[in-house]
């Protein structure tokens, strides 16, 4: 290559990020940022009859924290498709995902997967960030209402290691 030749850079989303997030079959473009995934199970207070005097407390009903999902501007459109389905402005059967989190290290190898169970978008921001002489650059975030999530307990195994042929 001549010195006058500059050398072909290809935007990668990817590039500095330690996770993916996966629907439909596919890599979301971009995201940076993803809320904690965080349950709560609500207590139960319970007296028994006779006993008025104390009570035990007993887990009750779990509940799935929403999960938002932050990125800078792309050209890429999933979020918007995805929350046009659910205010019906595109005509779906469906509009409830299956979502993936991957965590990776930094060889590149996948770590930690969780599956997060029939989600659908209750807040989209197409355009965030606009301030002038701020630092801050343009974002877009969906807020994905959820049923559940379970860890993926298959990945992050070391395979075991086969005795050498001898």
């Amino acid at each position: 290559m001549s010195p006058s030749q500059k050398p072909h850079s290809r935007f990668d989303p990817y590039r500095n990020y330690t996770f993916r997030v996966r629907w439909d079959g596919r890599i979301v473009a971009g995201v940076r940022r993803v809320t904690a995934l965080r349950r709560t199970v609500d207590v139960v207070e319970y007296r028994q009859g006779a006993n008025v005097g104390a009570t035990q407390k007993l887990p009750g009903r779990v509940q799935y924290e929403p999960i938002t999902l932050e990125r800078g501007l792309t050209r890429d459109t999933a979020f918007e498709t995805w929350a046009n389905q659910v205010s019906g402005s595109s005509p779906a059967l469906s509009f409830r995902k299956e979502v993936r989190l991957e965590v990776y290290d930094d060889h590149g190898r996948l770590t930690v997967a969780y599956d997060i169970h029939r989600c659908w978008p209750s807040e989209y921001v197409a355009l965030g960030g606009l301030d002038t002489g701020s630092e801050d650059t343009p974002f877009q975030s969906l807020t994905l209402q959820n049923e559940g999530w379970q860890r993926d307990t298959t990945v992050g195994r070391r395979p075991r290691r086969r005795p050498p042929k001898r």
